[in-house]
């Protein structure tokens, strides 16, 4: 029997790639990269398609024969998330996608009531209303937690006032509010939600989390590598002045000592996204000792 093919929108991407990677070790079915520019794609799916989320004829063309699809957007690119993920439902509708698995956040104004102000989030979840309403055989929806890589990225320790290296951050310490994973582990997620849609294909919430941590953990767990960091709390309203950007990271960090990152009752979807995972997910402390 021919195996059932998945596309992977995004999948130069960390969430991409690490859904393909799941995905090919899994073996049961051919992965379709979906990228941008297919000449320069480097990783392992079996074979790779030219999409691009702002265009219906390519991400149509991209999705023709396949079973699955997995999409991402990106914010950070300045992507306007729910015209892209509008049209990548319309592409899927338009090839017959039979499960259709979307990469979301919490919805930061609903829950919070309008206080925090997190459009990185909130736009991602203004697409999950219109997947439930196209019509899919199976659909799902992913949420990434915070990334272990982040302490590799834009939540990389710094140069301090007295000297240390750590963070200064408008966000108590000892609050363990911080749905964390490696985000390569996504794709273990994603992998089980496709071998496995008589369990989650009727629009459940996969919400991927190897540890809910507080900073006070994060210290702990870099100081067992052998990492001495600081941290200093500072109120919101002073960081908000430290840099440009630095309100959307001060509104996001009091939606998350508020709510946590995953939002109020998410532990029955960080349970079901941990029973449907193809493989055991990687812990901090063991991701620091092989990242350092």
């Amino acid at each position: 029997m021919e195996k059932k093919i998945i596309a992977v929108v995004g999948a130069t991407g960390l969430q991409g790639k690490g859904v393909v990677d799941a995905l090919v070790k899994e073996g049961s079915f051919t992965v379709r990269a979906v990228t941008r520019n297919p000449k320069t794609y480097q990783g392992k799916a079996h074979e790779v398609a030219q999409g691009d989320l702002t265009d219906l004829a390519s991400m149509t063309n991209a999705f023709r024969g396949a079973h699955g699809v997995f999409v991402v957007t990106n914010f950070w690119e300045g992507a306007d998330e729910l015209a892209q993920g509008t049209l990548a439902v319309e592409a899927a509708q338009n090839t017959q996608v039979q499960h259709f698995i979307w990469s979301t956040l919490p919805n930061v104004e609903r829950i919070s009531n309008g206080q925090f102000t997190v459009p990185q989030f909130t736009g991602k979840a203004a697409v999950d209303e219109v997947v439930k309403k196209a019509g899919f055989a199976q659909y799902t929806f992913v949420q990434p937690p915070f990334y272990f890589q982040n302490f590799y990225g834009h939540t990389a320790p710094q140069q301090q006032q007295d000297g240390s290296i750590g963070w200064t951050l408008p966000i108590d310490p000892t609050k363990q509010v911080l749905h964390m994973a490696d985000i390569h582990d996504l794709g273990k997620v994603v992998a089980g939600a496709f071998l496995h849609p008589e369990k989650v294909g009727s629009g459940a919430y996969l919400s991927l989390a190897t540890e809910v941590n507080s900073f006070q953990d994060v210290v702990g767990a870099f100081k067992a590598n052998g990492k001495e960091y600081t941290f200093y709390q500072v109120p919101a309203e002073v960081f908000a002045d430290f840099f440009e950007g630095a309100e959307a990271v001060a509104q996001l960090l009091g939606y998350i000592e508020t709510y946590t990152y995953m939002g109020p009752g998410s532990e029955a979807q960080v349970q079901l996204a941990n029973e449907i995972a193809t493989e055991p997910f990687t812990p901090l402390r063991e991701w620091i000792k092989a990242s350092a």
